[in-house]
């Protein structure tokens, strides 16, 4: 690949940046200066840029704890991004595997993997996702079964089966907790069941996303790299 996306890619700086400074002999490869921008380099390349061994990763991999305000997106240019989130230096390719709406927390994972955005997120792979939720009502066992059998929503939605266990209920407060299975993910899917049955989710976190399960070390808002137990748990290969 070009010597200027080599760099832009493992987050040094814009194309436009890193053109002048290869320009001003600012990178070497190799052991030798380079100073043509699309000059050809591979993983296995050394490039040092300004006196630093700049490794190339193909993939990389990051678990997020999610606060509530921020949105799901890569980049935003009024708003702040989950993406925005992942500490500097970072690749400018960057995108969060799915959604969680703005004002819902938890497990989300941050990569530049297409494939494995495709294979955690695709209806027909039936990926677990497990939420905790607070709601505004009394959940009963006949919600479970409600959730099992599949619900059908008031706009004709018809929803997998879910698997639906109830943590809490509170007759004064008038509240419930739970944690619910969910093996889709459509818009605000999760609210919009437990509307179907008569109850407002008051929070909503998600835990885990098929075998990888939230960190509880992280705080809302921070992130770190996927481990090599964790990577080889999704299928994805790990250097040693």
């Amino acid at each position: 690949m070009r010597l200027d996306k080599y760099l832009s890619d493992m987050g040094a700086g814009t194309r436009s940046e890193l053109k002048k400074e290869i320009r001003k002999s600012g990178v070497s490869v190799d052991g030798t200066v380079v100073t043509d921008p699309g000059f050809s380099v591979s993983a296995s390349s050394r490039v040092v840029f300004r006196g630093t061994v700049i490794a190339y990763e193909e993939f990389v991999y990051y678990m997020l704890n999610k606060p509530a305000g921020v949105i799901s997106a890569s980049e935003d240019g009024r708003e702040e991004t989950v993406v925005d989130l992942i500490p500097e230096p970072k690749r400018r390719d960057l995108f969060p595997v799915g959604r969680l709406d703005r004002d819902t927390e938890g497990l989300l994972i941050i990569t530049n993997d297409g494939a494995l955005s495709h294979r955690l997120l695709s209806p027909k792979h039936h990926v677990d996702k497990v939420y905790y939720v607070r709601v505004s009502g009394i959940l009963t066992g006949n919600d479970i079964e409600l959730f099992r059998d599949g619900l059908v929503l008031t706009d004709g939605l018809e929803c997998l089966p879910a698997d639906l266990t109830i943590l809490s209920v509170s007759e004064d407060e008038y509240t419930s907790e739970a944690e619910i299975t969910i093996r889709e993910g459509k818009f605000h899917q999760v609210k919009r069941m437990f509307s179907s049955v008569g109850a407002e989710v008051l929070y909503l976190k998600r835990l885990s996303m098929g075998p990888l399960v939230l960190d509880p070390g992280l705080a809302p808002g921070e992130s770190r790299r996927l481990t090599p137990d964790e990577m080889a748990l999704l299928g994805l290969q790990v250097s040693i």
